[in-house]
């Protein structure tokens, strides 16, 4: 009936410790509250400028290694570091501050809102600029260490104990240097762009005046204060944006020619300074077109290409201009159905594509100094990895570097010869090694102890499942502490299931984290499942949610559903559910449209109604609400509420801008009018996550949800 391939079984308990395992986790440590239980890392760990020299802290100090040898040496200590701070009225630092490198004997730091550069040859540390710490958007230019930063709504410069206001409008609605342009979609993290010479800096303008105030309310007062906020839902007005370039030399600003478009997505500058290039998408965001603009006049050049797509496009980066060279760039692109690397001409012809197949290139790290190959990370050995591969630009053939399965973040040196690799997986709690650039190793830096070895946890195992159209789905499934398979027990499936998540990874306890362990510890199978929708693997399978959201992904879930219930150790009554954001639409959606499948759901931030989510999010995937109508009604959970039956707990934070309020007190509504009973709490101060201290109440509230009615 279900065809199950085990990828990777791991015994998390090792027979070696089974008579030092007596511990079990607290509900602080599975809110990561117990440092104790963080796996080890090499702090700071960097190449030092262009050299074969890496550095990284220990013990407090700044230590230097070397491909050549496994000698260390120590470049610095805190106190010596400190000790040249004095006379600049800074408070002594009690730890190594993040630091950049600058060349082979400087780097730069901050503390107390000041860049510092310090010089390993003379010992000696001077302030380069700084701004204060409260201020938004700190961006600091690397050629000349002006910062750009924004105060309110208005966007500056400082530079040399001086401010110059860049951009400013005394209406709050319209705000400069932002990083919230477009709701952060389509990669953007960022609202100021520094040009490569620091000649100039590109910007947002955003004007929210036309968008809809969404009213959320401040509770410190003693009168509550309405704190709106601007929340653009689908099918209603957005925000316009524009992209203003500020000259530093004539203290000019000059908006590009961009009118009528939507969405200006991924601003990139060309090594020059003479053009800017803007992936831009039309409101539908079918259609990206890859503009270039002049940016001294802010003239339109042309456009390069065109990409398009039946469901939607949606370019997460901008084109990456080889070292110092104008004239070419490679461009990710998901046209032949998986995510790849093309390599184009500065005029948008295609020079070629260099890597293809049914696989996902992730990310793009960088090229080697003499432009010959690139770098990125890939999944091409198992849609659970993530490995590093180079391509020569002339040959485009696709090479493996790290050779080990599992979850790698490597930095290749500025030659491509050498990496720095610190990766994990179901069996390597953490391993930071110095390899070749076959994957050979050097030396081996750090091979981290398993922080839970005194602790008894369930067995974690990676599955495959097949869909109804025999498609794969990987699951992680954690079977309870001291398991015995002639019991059955309770069922806990936590889910997230939207796009951009991947949570069954070959990585450490398989990407599952403390608190699912801690579940299992209180005696339930935990299992989790990565429907189609999710991440990294290829269109299909991602759009396939397209317009219909709800549908493709709950029937995947319930392919492991199935799979559970017919394993003899789990008990078909009592199994609950437990999701957040998007995870609370597909909780709740799992749970009224198979009634009586589930005995207790517990959910949080849940999207009821997709008209009241935002615009950029929620038109991509379902379209306006007058352009779906049948679309959005069959994603409604409000017309699945007389289905309720078994234990619903919903948790939404007060202060939620992502997913607003109505959602749930809209359910709660329905409830009402249907007669049907549903538990609810609020969390004030929250936005869309409950974090710090606060947490331990959320997971410790989730976690008497579950004892009291699925346990039972």
């Amino acid at each position: 009936m279900f065809r199950r391939s085990i990828l990777q079984l791991t015994g998390l308990i090792l027979p070696l410790f089974l008579f030092s395992q007596t511990r079990m986790l607290t509900i602080e440590d599975a809110t990561n509250m117990n440092p104790g239980l963080n796996v080890a890392n090499v702090s700071q760990l960097k190449w030092i400028g262009k050299s074969e020299n890496f550095s990284h802290i220990s013990r407090n100090s700044l230590v230097k290694g070397t491909v050549s040898s496994p000698k260390r040496d120590t470049l610095l200590t805190l106190d010596g570091l400190n000790l040249s701070l004095k006379g600049m009225v800074i408070e002594p630092m009690k730890r190594f501050p993040a630091l950049t490198w600058l060349n082979e004997t400087s780097f730069l730091f901050n503390t107390s809102g000041k860049y510092i550069r310090y010089d390993l040859a003379g010992g000696t540390a001077r302030v380069l600029n700084s701004c204060d710490p409260k201020s938004e958007n700190i961006d600091l230019d690397n050629a000349t260490y002006k910062i750009a930063f924004t105060r309110d709504n208005n966007l500056y410069i400082a530079f040399r104990d001086q401010e110059t206001m860049v951009a400013g409008d005394a209406n709050k609605g319209i705000l400069f240097g932002t990083n919230r342009v477009h709701r952060n979609e389509f990669g953007i993290t960022k609202g100021a762009f520094w040009s490569p010479k620091g000649n100039f800096l590109a910007f947002y303008r955003m004007d929210e005046t036309q968008v809809t105030d969404y009213p959320l309310v401040d509770i410190s007062t003693r009168i509550a204060t309405a704190v709106p906020v601007k929340y653009p839902m689908a099918g209603m007005t957005s925000h316009k944006v524009t992209l203003g370039v500020y000259n530093i030399a004539s203290g000019k600003t000059t908006y590009l020619q961009t009118e009528g478009i939507e969405y200006l997505t991924n601003i990139t500058w060309s090594p020059d300074e003479k053009h800017i290039y803007i992936a831009c998408l039309n409101r539908d965001q079918n259609v990206m077109n890859l503009n270039k603009y002049d940016a001294a006049t802010g003239t339109f050049v042309k456009t390069l290409f065109t990409e398009k797509s039946e469901k939607y496009v949606e370019p997460q980066q901008g084109p990456e201009f080889l070292n110092n060279d104008p004239t070419r760039f490679v461009w990710q692109s998901q046209r032949d159905g998986y995510n790849h690397l093309y390599l184009y001409d500065e005029e948008g012809t295609l020079i070629r594509q260099l890597t293809s197949g049914p696989w996902v290139v992730l990310d793009f790290l960088k090229f080697d100094d003499k432009n010959t190959e690139a770098f990125f990370m890939c999944n091409k050995n198992s849609p659970l990895d993530r490995l590093l591969y180079s391509v020569n630009l002339k040959k485009g053939e696709p090479i493996q570097i790290t050779q080990v399965p599992g979850t790698h973040n490597p930095q290749v040196s500025a030659d491509g010869k050498f990496v720095l690799d610190s990766y994990n997986s179901t069996s390597v709690t953490r391993q930071v090694e110095l390899t070749d650039r076959k994957g050979k190793l050097l030396q081996l830096l750090l091979k981290a102890e398993n922080p839970l070895t005194d602790y008894k946890l369930g067995q974690t195992s990676l599955i495959t499942l097949k869909n109804a159209t025999n498609t794969d789905l990987y699951c992680r499934l954690i079977k309870p502490v001291d398991f015995d398979s002639t019991k059955r027990y309770p069922v806990i499936i936590y889910v997230y299931g939207g796009p951009h998540s991947q949570l069954v990874t070959n990585s450490w306890l398989g990407g599952g984290g403390l608190f699912l362990n801690y579940l299992a510890d209180l005696g339930y199978v935990v299992f989790t499942l990565d429907n189609r929708g999710t991440s990294n693997r290829g269109a299909e399978f991602e759009q396939s949610i397209f317009r219909n959201l709800g549908v493709a992904e709950v029937d995947d879930q319930m392919t492991g559903v199935r799979f559970l219930k017919s394993q003899p150790w789990v008990d078909s009554a009592r199994i609950g559910i437990n999701g957040w954001s998007y995870g609370g639409f597909m909780t709740i959606s799992m749970f009224l449209k198979h009634p009586g499948t589930f005995k207790v759901a517990v959910c949080g931030g849940p999207v009821i109604d997709w008209k009241y989510y935002e615009i950029m999010y929620g038109e991509r995937y379902m379209d306006t609400p007058e352009n779906n109508p049948d679309g959005y009604k069959a994603a409604c959970l409000l017309n699945y509420v007389k289905e309720l039956k078994g234990k619903l707990l919903i948790i939404h934070d007060y202060q939620d801008e992502t997913v607003v309020p109505q959602n749930s007190l809209s359910f709660l509504k329905k409830c009402v009018d249907e007669g049907k009973q549903v538990d609810f709490f609020i969390y004030p101060g929250h936005e869309h996550n409950v974090r710090g201290k606060d947490r331990v109440h959320l997971n410790q509230k989730m976690v008497n949800y579950f004892e009291d009615y699925l346990k039972k």
